[in-house]
């Protein structure tokens, strides 16, 4: 049930836009999962920086939360639906392998996306349209950024930060 300003009622604004919130933090613990187990723990932060928007704005109860929500949330769930098709063999978008654990990954992230973007969704706030946009537009624009920049050699492949994750032949024959 809502009250008149879109609010659950017995949910304060802070704790209803804090499922957003719980669903990007589940998004960035599985990609530093599968940057762990790929040896590429610096792309993966980098490609999760936007999220920390908001992570920030829902545990804070902020209007904004939905607006930086959606278009994160969408990212992420478009981004799974290439690797699923492709793991599929619909598409050749992306190419590579995939471990067991990157593709639970994969359907860890496309999940918290769904639900993110339902709750997102279904969040009522009280923020001008024009200010909404902006804010959606540069969180995507910051997304798309971090996802490029994560690909540029000295990220993508940090021999420092490879260096200090045990090689996959160690870790089944220790």
């Amino acid at each position: 049930m809502r009250n008149g300003s879109g609010e659950k009622r017995g949910a304060s604004p802070r704790e209803a836009r804090r499922p957003m919130a719980a669903c990007a933090v589940a998004i960035f613990l599985a990609l530093m999962v599968v940057g762990v187990v790929s040896a590429s723990v610096l792309r993966h932060v980098v490609q999760t920086l936007p999220l920390w928007v908001v992570i920030a704005l829902g545990m804070r109860g902020s209007p904004w939360t939905r607006w930086a929500a959606l278009p994160l949330f969408g990212f992420w769930l478009a981004l799974m639906a290439v690797v699923w098709s492709f793991l599929l063999g619909w598409t050749r978008i992306i190419t590579g392998t995939f471990s067991p654990a990157e593709i639970a990954m994969t359907v860890v992230v496309g999940a918290a996306a769904v639900v993110g973007l339902i709750a997102a969704v279904g969040e009522r706030s009280a923020v001008s349209l024009g200010g909404a946009s902006l804010l959606a537009a540069a969180v995507l624009l910051l997304q798309l950024g971090a996802f490029v920049v994560s690909f540029r050699p000295a990220i993508a492949h940090d021999p420092r930060a490879v260096a200090r994750l045990p090689s996959p032949a160690t870790l089944t024959t220790g």
